[in-house]
């Protein structure tokens, strides 16, 4: 979980008679989940915890979301808004988040997966620095420029093999790899994604 607890020093209870709203966001989709309400004890109860908790205004008590189902929200990041008054809390779901089994309580869907992209961008900047017998990231990329730019070339040539089969599950894995190992270089030369995506917009226009 990413919390800064020195922004949330300052969040302004007593407006709304000691009630936060907290707008819950998927952290890889960036879809709206649901609304709820967090005390100041629950807010507590989820920064120690790492899954969300709400005050529950019909039971009157603090209540876990997935505390009967399951489908609990991990909590990756807690931001206040400009007033100090209201929380994105940005969680990822562990199944339906709508009593109703809806993927959200706006009766949305939540399958996109394109920002997982994003999300996957940190993992590597993260691992970056790890020790490379701890992680395969770390450790491609700690062997220069080079060898990062001949992983992408013989992930795609092995991509486009199995193109020429009909062995889908392979294809998606291999065009997995190859994904994976361009996030990689694009790391690698310190380039966002969105730098790259940007070129194509302007390309479209």
């Amino acid at each position: 979980m990413q919390a800064a607890p020195d922004s949330l020093a300052h969040l302004d209870f007593a407006k709304a008679g000691g009630l936060l709203p907290a707008v819950i966001q998927d952290v890889h989709t960036r879809q709206v989940l649901m609304v709820g309400f967090m005390n100041e004890a629950a807010l507590a109860k989820t920064l120690a915890e790492g899954v969300v908790t709400f005050y529950s205004r019909t039971k009157q008590r603090l209540w876990t979301k997935g505390e009967t189902s399951g489908h609990f929200l991990r909590v990756h990041q807690v931001i206040p808004d400009c007033d100090q008054d209201t929380l994105l809390i940005k969680a990822e779901p562990l199944g339906p988040v709508c009593h109703t089994g809806a993927d959200t309580c706006f009766d949305e869907t939540n399958q996109g997966r394109e920002y997982f992209l994003g999300y996957l961008q940190q993992v590597i900047r993260q691992r970056k620095g790890q020790a490379p017998e701890t992680s395969y990231t770390a450790k491609l990329l700690g062997r220069g420029i080079n060898k990062v730019a001949q992983k992408v070339g013989e992930e795609a040539v092995e991509l486009v093999i199995e193109a020429k089969d009909d062995n889908r599950e392979l294809f998606k894995n291999e065009a997995a790899d190859l994904l994976f190992h361009y996030l990689l270089l694009l790391e690698a030369k310190a380039v966002p994604l969105d730098e790259v995506i940007a070129v194509l917009q302007a390309r479209h226009k």
